[in-house]
């Protein structure tokens, strides 16, 4: 009995050794960004703004308003200067429709309908063909 009781307790202590519950990795810099502008206003019946800006050049705005069944319509931009020293600005609306972002730096979807290949064209005519002779073919099921 002493054994197991010896055996769960290094078990938990080489546990407690692999970095269980340790704070995650920290990113970038760890200086210590100036916050310029933190203006931040809620109004009672559920409309709200808010403007940041840091030191840096980190710019974020939004505004929201209360929509349908409690949802929030939003709206608003943040912009800051990538690693690669590119400047990146994002627009962005969020309600019934889903996230809208809107920035030169987001890829864009090819436009549709595009072209569909040869191959595909020919597996959806064989599919056609083929779905046309088991329709004249009697069920094997009960009926």
């Amino acid at each position: 009995m002493k054994f197991l009781i010896l055996a769960a307790l290094a078990a938990v202590a080489a546990a407690d050794t692999q970095g269980y519950g340790a704070p995650p990795p920290r990113y970038g810099s760890s200086e210590e960004i100036a916050i310029l502008r933190d203006e931040r206003v809620i109004e009672d019946d559920g409309r709200y703004n808010f403007d940041m800006e840091t030191a840096n050049g980190i710019v974020f705005t939004e505004h929201g308003t209360p929509g349908e069944k409690g949802a929030v319509n939003s709206a608003g931009s943040f912009s800051y200067t990538a690693p690669d020293g590119t400047d990146v600005h994002l627009q962005y609306v969020a309600d019934g429709n889903g996230f809208q972002p809107q920035g030169a730096h987001l890829p864009v979807a090819p436009e549709f309908p595009h072209p569909i290949p040869q191959f595909v064209l020919d597996q959806i005519a064989f599919a056609a063909e083929e779905d046309a002779r088991n329709a004249k073919r009697p069920s094997g099921g009960y009926q």
